[in-house]
């Protein structure tokens, strides 16, 4: 299929925008190639630190470089549902690499929060950060030139953006990325939505929504909602970093285990001392990081994910913006409907074709590259196939011809909607991300009067006491990076739903982030600048008349003459000190703006 003329127009643009970085970057990737196993340079003291528990067969063959050596990096910890089915993962690793003529070493753990558990709270302060920590604590696991090729175990939120950005920095060695999978599917997710609701509106007790949150998180396994966990799963399959149709087999499965061990023999084969060498630095190229922008938009994905794909292709010296995201939002359909998007969760999805039939719909459609490096060989085709268990173990099946429930799934012949519901706005107010999937078409324009907060704590004070019994636009400014790293505002969303619920009309504009929770309610979020960074947000004031026009690409306050020259507010929350922010003092310093990533890197140029 010849690739559709807008995919063509965006990735040209991309690499034409990008062509001194990527350049630069790609040189110091063969650089580092040609030195070849950098273990052989390694002095012998050097080296026998590197091997000293290794058996005496490992040692013998890393002395020599015999053998590729992979290194293994984990997220594992088991207070993380996500994460603890990577307990096991080394073992089982070690044994399919040496299988495979290779020796695997566990080399480093990174850490894995969960933004879950970190809601509302001062922890989610780090949230953001964290990603960029794990960047780092990968590089640390890979800094000693022991490694012919790496395994990435992670899977929520921050995690795998930040295995990814560490792992292109060593963008010499092939890396796979290795997920854990969902657990079984709960409560449906629109009723724990309605009781969180209730519970905003006081009609349900702690103990009910307890109960309802205990029935929804119930497993090992990854959250089965469609947030920024499970969009990060999807990604790395598009993009060639996964094996084919390992993102949604949940943990514990005998096909899960064939396809952990298929990865880590999968990656021992591409290491340069073999004759299939394909380094992450070719697999995530200027293609690959159009088909992940494709893929987010066509399944409703996270919008998280304006910020980490944007730090990732940064990462890899590729420039993306969020007018590729617009551009590309334009053509590329909605095929998939899940939670909070619609009610169906990602088991669902897996069932009724998941990730095999998404990626031959979007292939046929010439929406998708397919001249693509991946870990499973050359061509994105390969993800047509769908992986199952043979009498002689793993086998790769055809790929399903029609969608087992077009509910959830369906091909661009039928879509849900035409474009894939990522909005970008702009005005007197900044630039802004609007996630239009889940908000109803008559919702998508809201003009209504401010009301400013500078915490989620203050709006949710405000709701309880009855001050907001109207039209609203709630505007929740200093929750951008350099503010307070940019923490997830979930909570907003039931009261937010309640106001909407009772007629009003009611939008959200902040410059902080709501992630895969991004729902009904029509929100502008990412707002650039920030309020911290002098951005307009910080000189909004209460009863302002602003507009949200996500239709027209629009965000602004109306007849503000004067808002340039208002006197800009100050936070009224500290965020310097207490549960480790203080420690973060520098990244706050450093960050740069959301539309570029939030990263605490710096510019490409």
């Amino acid at each position: 299929m010849t690739p559709h003329p807008r995919i063509t127009e965006v990735t040209q643009r991309i690499a034409e925008r990008s062509f001194d970085t990527r350049s630069a970057y790609l040189e110091r990737m063969r650089a580092a190639a040609a030195e070849g196993p950098a273990r052989s340079g390694l002095g012998c003291t050097n080296l026998a630190h590197g091997f000293a528990a290794c058996s005496p067969g490992d040692k013998l063959a890393l002395g020599h470089s015999a053998k590729p050596n992979i290194a293994i990096v984990s997220a594992y910890n088991d207070m993380l549902s996500a994460h603890q089915p990577l307990a096991d993962y080394p073992a089982q690793l070690k044994e399919a690499v040496g299988e495979a003529g290779g020796v695997a070493q566990f080399a480093g753990g990174v850490p894995a929060m969960c933004d879950g558990i970190t809601q509302g709270r001062a922890g989610m302060e780090l949230s953001l950060f964290s990603r960029d920590v794990i960047a780092m604590a990968t590089a640390v696991a890979l800094s000693h030139d022991m490694f012919d090729g790496a395994l990435m175990l992670g899977v929520c939120d921050k995690i795998v953006p930040g295995l990814l950005i560490g792992s292109l920095s060593f963008g010499h060695l092939p890396v796979a990325f290795v997920p854990a999978g969902p657990m079984p599917s709960g409560l449906p997710n629109n009723e724990k939505a309605q009781i969180r609701q209730r519970f905003a509106e006081g009609k349900a007790d702690r103990a009910e929504l307890l109960q309802a949150e205990s029935a929804a998180y119930h497993a090992p396994g990854t959250c089965t909602f469609y947030g920024t966990a499970n969009s990060n799963q999807m990604l790395m399959e598009v993009m060639g970093l996964h094996l084919p149709g390992a993102s949604f087999e949940q943990p514990g499965s005998g096909l899960r285990t064939a396809l952990t061990a298929e990865a880590g023999r999968a990656v021992t084969g591409l290491t340069a001392l073999g004759g299939s060498y394909t380094p992450v630095s070719r697999v995530v190229d200027e293609r690959a990081v159009v088909n992940a922008v494709v893929a987010l938009l066509a399944t409703g994905g996270s919008t998280n994910h304006t910020l980490h794909l944007v730090a990732i292709a940064q990462a890899a010296g590729i420039e993306l913006t969020w007018d590729d995201f617009a551009a590309l939002s334009e053509v590329v359909p909605l095929l998939a409907r899940m939670y909070p998007n619609g009610a169906a969760d990602v088991n669902r999805f897996h069932e009724a074709g998941g990730m095999a039939y998404l990626i031959g719909r979007l292939l046929d459609s010439g929406l998708l590259h397919e001249d693509v490096a991946t870990v499973a060989g050359a061509g994105l085709d390969r993800y047509r196939r769908r992986p199952a268990l043979g009498a002689e173990g793993l086998v790769w099946a055809d790929e399903p011809d029609q969608s087992g429930d077009t509910a959830v799934l369906r091909g661009t012949d039928d879509p849900f909607s035409a474009d894939g519901g990522l909005r970008m706005v702009r005005g007197n107010l900044g630039r802004a991300v609007v996630k239009v999937s889940a908000v109803e078409p008559e919702r998508h324009v809201v003009e209504a009067p401010a009301r400013v907060f500078d915490t989620q704590a203050q709006l949710q004070e405000a709701f309880s006491a009855g001050e907001l019994d109207g039209d609203v636009v709630a505007v929740v400014r200093f929750q951008g990076p350099r503010a307070n790293g940019m923490p997830e505002l979930h909570k907003l969303t039931p009261p937010l739903g309640v106001l909407q619920d009772r007629g009003h009309k009611v939008a959200l504009v902040t410059d902080g982030r709501m992630s895969g929770a991004s729902g009904k309610v029509p929100a502008a979020i990412h707002v650039s600048p920030e309020a911290a960074a002098g951005g307009p947000l910080a000189r909004v004031r209460d009863g302002d008349l602003v507009r949200l026009d996500a239709s027209a690409g629009v965000l602004e306050v109306r007849g503000a003459d004067d808002l340039d020259e208002r006197p800009a507010a100050e936070p009224t929350a500290d965020s310097a000190a207490g549960t480790g922010r203080e420690l973060f003092a520098a990244f706050r310093r450093a960050v740069g703006p959301a539309e570029r990533g939030a990263a605490v890197f710096g510019a490409l140029r």
